[in-house]
């Protein structure tokens, strides 16, 4: 299965009642595709908003994406938790649906050893056919799925892949002792250039919501040895990169990013509770930004 280099961690439009707003979503799906030539799509991830999603809507919007991307791009749904038997049991909902893949996030809040993360995903992916991408990111897990770790789970049959977000020197290392079908793609925008260099395959973005496009020449001006043209893409890039995340101060992913897209015409409405919406000068600097 190849995902191709730029995935799009796509978020979840609501209606104004705080549901999803299907019409919508279907456009998003189109315009991912087409203007921001995203490879493939996750959705019900961390910037889909996944803790607020129900299994009903999750399982909709699996089927949905399946449906409306019609073979354009690949899908993959995110179907991880802190829950073993339940991310298998949505695993096999996913499969259902006919998705191309799973994201499988390294287990947040009970916090097992390495020993119990590996067993964790291994049971996982041992219950499906699907392709399986490892979702490493420290920052919100509160874990790390080391090096080792990883590199036991890419023996796996259909372990294909990891989404990290941790150094470049994890990455580094990973990259160097993985069997060569296993690709690692780096879950933070402004490393996408970074981790090609160091010889990662690709990205899982968020930015490719509002600059995907830009990302794709960016990448496709490395792998075709135009290091310099690269490079000055990475640096047009960089401050939306960055500001989706810092604007005057940080904010959650993905209440930047959704507002950005409706300065782009594309409105995809709120956040769900926790999440709050971009304040005045977090609006203020997002409209600035884009």
């Amino acid at each position: 299965m190849d995902f191709g280099r730029l995935i799009t961690a796509m978020v979840t439009p609501f209606d104004e009642n705080g549901q999803i707003d299907w019409d919508t979503t279907g456009r998003l799906i189109d315009y991912l595709i087409e203007e921001q030539q995203s490879d493939t799509l996750v959705v019900s991830g961390t910037t889909g908003e996944s803790p607020t999603l129900t299994e009903e809507e999750k399982a909709e919007l699996f089927r949905y994406a399946v449906e409306r991307a019609a073979g354009r791009c690949k899908i993959i749904a995110g179907t991880g938790s802190n829950n073993t038997a339940h991310s298998i049991h949505l695993t096999k909902v996913a499969e259902d649906a006919g998705v191309d893949g799973v994201l499988l996030v390294a287990s947040y809040y009970n916090k097992p050893n390495q020993e119990g993360l590996y067993q964790h995903f291994k049971a996982i992916a041992e219950s499906t056919k699907l392709p399986v991408v490892l979702y490493n990111v420290p920052g919100r897990t509160g874990i790390n799925i080391s090096v080792e770790t990883t590199l036991r789970l890419a023996e796996l049959d259909n372990v294909v892949a990891t989404k990290d977000c941790a150094s470049s020197d994890q990455l580094s290392q990973i990259i160097a002792a993985a069997p060569d079908s296993f690709r690692v793609y780096s879950g933070d925008d402004s490393a996408t250039l970074p981790t090609l260099a160091i010889g990662g395959y690709g990205i899982v973005s968020v930015a490719s919501h509002i600059i995907g496009a830009k990302m794709k020449q960016l990448i496709e001006s490395y792998l075709g040895g135009d290091v310099k043209q690269a490079a000055k893409l990475h640096a047009e890039c960089y401050p939306v990169f960055k500001g989706l995340f810092e604007c005057p101060h940080p904010v959650p992913n993905p209440v930047a990013v959704k507002y950005a897209l409706g300065l782009r015409g594309m409105p995809v409405g709120g956040v769900r509770l926790p999440l709050v919406a971009a304040s005045e000068a977090e609006a203020a600097f997002i409209s600035k930004l884009i």
